[in-house]
């Protein structure tokens, strides 16, 4: 269940105002549709740290949140092979998508580990505490 207490990160102030700067900075035309597709991508990159830093504070991750979180990494991960594939099939190239890609995997790189090992030795995923 939700918790406000415990979510505390600020997302509006953290990752929405960066994300509409790199958004405008970074679009390929200044047309409101790019402008908007190049925002949701650096959104996209981030979205999962408010939940990355949920997890952290409370450090005892539920199952089907681990299997959750493990499936959206793993998603972009394949997604990453995807264009791996078209660029060389297709001369494909999306710059900005591939950054914001590499940005979201490397997020979950941590979380990776620790949940390959509670998998492997199948126990609850217990992530690392701030000292």
């Amino acid at each position: 269940t939700y918790e406000r207490t415990n979510d505390s990160f600020q997302y509006e102030l953290y990752l929405l105002g960066p994300c509409a700067l790199l958004g405008l900075i970074f679009t390929e035309e200044y047309a409101l549709p790019e402008i908007l597709w190049s925002i949701s991508i650096w959104l996209e990159a981030v979205a999962i740290v408010p939940q990355m830093v949920l997890m952290q504070t409370r450090r005892e991750v539920e199952n089907l949140t681990s299997d959750f979180v493990g499936c959206m990494g793993a998603y972009r991960a394949f997604y990453i092979l995807n264009w791996v594939y078209r660029y060389f099939s297709e001369d494909y190239v999306n710059y900005i998508g591939w950054i914001g890609g590499l940005i979201q995997t490397g997020l979950y790189c941590d979380f990776f580990y620790y949940y390959a090992k509670s998998k492997w030795y199948g126990s609850k995923l217990v992530l690392p505490g701030a000292e």
